[in-house]
């Protein structure tokens, strides 16, 4: 079943880059740098109106608009599903990975430097998704994730390749409370030489968390060491979840 035209996804490209843009420009990126720079994470607040979130949750049954589905059983990852989009993104998708990217590069390059790792973050995506094709990603990864009564996503990290960008976005699709219980994100940390922190968090449908899916500076000491992060999902308890997950590295 494909979306119509008159669907909030597939408007006009102008005008959801536009409404991207507005919504990106009133985050307090600050804020969020603090954040990211405490904890790993950060909230990025309303991303999504209510007709848009329920739109991409619509498309996971359409299978024209995916290029893979994974089942997270089969693969020892948990329990649940998800689907990677197929190329061209949906306009609201690639809008929001593109604006997003703009504004968290520069976080990148910070952390970057703060770990003595090179600089490979251009301002643009388009010009990072070039070098990560060039080094032989070249499939999209944005993604839908499906889960109902019983599923679970372990801890892990999303890396497809040498190329990897530190921060990737979840939009939940469903509303927490209404449309299922349990789900939280979960964000853990582990730092050398002592015990591991484990957070849980609730996010409204339409909101956005950023975090690290790899790790991050902190600074101790003797200087600045890499806390390794990873991130899941706890045990939805009831109904159904749907999530946008913004990856920004394109898949080998």
């Amino acid at each position: 079943m494909h979306a119509s035209l008159s669907d909030p996804l597939w408007s006009s490209v102008v005008s959801v880059v536009n409404q991207v843009e507005a919504r990106l420009a009133r985050v307090d990126w600050e804020r969020v740098a603090r954040e990211l720079d405490a904890d790993g994470w950060g909230r990025l607040g309303r991303l999504l109106r209510r007709a848009e979130y329920g739109a991409l949750a619509r498309l996971y049954d359409d299978d024209a608009r995916f290029r893979s589905t994974v089942d997270m059983q089969r693969h020892r990852f948990g329990r649940g599903e998800y689907r990677y989009f197929a190329s061209p993104l949906p306009p609201l998708v690639a809008a929001l990975r593109g604006g997003l990217y703009e504004r968290l590069a520069p976080f990148a390059r910070r952390w970057a430097a703060a770990l003595g790792r090179p600089d490979d973050y251009p301002r643009t995506l388009s010009e990072y998704l070039a070098r990560c094709h060039r080094a032989g990603q070249t499939r999209p990864t944005p993604l839908l994730l499906r889960y109902r009564a019983g599923d679970y996503n372990c801890l892990h990290q999303d890396l497809y390749g040498a190329m990897a960008f530190p921060f990737q976005v979840v939009v939940p699709l469903s509303e927490p409370g209404r449309d299922h219980g349990g789900g939280e994100l979960i964000i853990y940390e582990q730092r050398p030489r002592q015990q591991s922190r484990a957070t849980a968090v609730v996010i409204a449908a339409g909101e956005g968390v950023v975090f690290t899916n790899r790790e991050r500076p902190v600074r101790g000491a003797r200087g600045v060491f890499r806390a390794q992060m990873r991130h899941g999902l706890s045990t939805v308890t009831r109904g159904e979840r749907f999530a946008l997950g913004v990856i920004f590295h394109d898949a080998a």
